[in-house]
C-alpha cells in the first residue's frame, strides 16, 4: 500500500540528504503514523465533480480497522460524487495537535456511502468520543446534533499510503527542524 520506496536496502538512506529534491525516503513509521490518526481529529477528504475537477473539505473522521470514517447530509453533492465516482483520497496532518510539526499521510482508496443505523450509532458515538473527550455530556449533545434523518456515514478503504515526516527530513539538515507554530 506505501507508495514510498523501501529503504532498507539503500545504504545512503541515513545519510544526509543536500536538496529537498526527493523526499520519498521520508516516511512516517508505523508508530508515529498511529499517534497521528489517535490524536488528529480532521482530515481533508477529496472527490472529484462530474466534471472531473478534484475537490476536498476538512472533516471530522474517525480511523478504526484500517478505514476512515465521516460522516455528511445525503444533500451534500460529495455525497453522489462519490457514488458515482467512488476513488478518493484523506490527507490527514499533524498541525494543531501537539505531536509535532509536518507529520502527515495521504491515503487513496475507496469509498462506500452507508446509511444503515448500527453503522451510524457506532460511527457517531466513536465521532463524539474523539471531538468531545472527556465530557459525556457533551459526547451525547454531538451525537444527538448529528442524529438526523438525512445524514450518512462514509468509509473510505485505503489501498495506497504516502506518508512524510520533516523531522526525519530535516535531521542533520543546515536548514535544522522546521519551527513554525499554529
Amino acid at each position: 500500500m506505501d507508495e514510498t520506496p523501501n529503504d532498507a536496502d539503500d545504504p545512503a538512506a541515513d545519510d544526509y540528504v543536500d536538496s529537498y529534491e526527493d523526499v520519498s525516503r521520508f516516511t512516517l513509521s508505523d508508530e508515529r503514523e498511529a499517534t497521528l490518526l489517535g490524536r488528529q481529529t480532521e482530515c481533508t477528504f477529496m472527490w472529484t465533480t462530474g466534471d472531473g475537477d478534484p475537490v476536498g473539505v476538512v472533516m471530522n473522521f474517525v480511523h478504526h480497522d484500517g478505514s476512515f470514517w465521516v460522516t455528511c447530509t445525503r444533500r451534500r453533492k460529495r455525497v453522489p460524487a462519490i457514488i458515482a465516482r467512488p476513488r478518493v483520497a484523506v490527507a490527514v496532518s499533524s498541525r494543531g495537535t501537539d505531536i509535532g510539526i509536518s507529520q502527515a499521510v495521504t491515503y487513496k482508496g475507496t469509498a462506500t456511502v452507508l446509511d444503515d443505523e448500527s453503522t451510524k450509532r457506532w460511527m457517531y458515538r466513536a465521532l463524539a468520543e474523539k471531538v468531545r473527550p472527556g465530557s459525556p455530556d457533551a459526547q451525547a449533545a454531538f451525537v444527538s446534533h448529528l442524529d438526523t434523518p438525512g445524514r450518512v456515514v462514509i468509509r473510505i478503504d485505503p489501498d495506497v499510503r504516502i506518508g512524510f515526516d520533516s523531522e526525519a527530513m530535516f535531521a542533520g539538515s543546515p536548514a535544522g527542524p522546521t519551527t513554525t507554530q499554529v
